[in-house]
């Protein structure tokens, strides 16, 4: 069974995460510090090493004025 973490869906996911950050004009140290985490979290994150909440997705998509569907979108 593969975990989802490593699926082409969750690839698709965190890359869009790490472009509208990118588009935002952010780093991750940036983010990092607006959303009090370490910036190895936000590296993490963008690797697919690590998931991400509900939650944390709504904070980084008012962080990088996207809306939730942005990211979460089907190819």
């Amino acid at each position: 069974m593969v975990k989802s973490i490593q699926t082409k869906q969750y690839a698709d996911f965190v890359g869009r995460l790490k472009q509208a950050r990118q588009e935002a004009g952010l780093t991750q140290v940036q983010v990092a510090k607006r959303v009090k985490r370490p910036q190895s979290h936000i590296s993490n994150i963008e690797s697919g090493q690590q998931r991400v909440d509900i939650i944390e997705l709504q904070r980084f998509a008012k962080l990088y004025g996207k809306s939730i569907d942005y990211f979460i979108r089907h190819n």
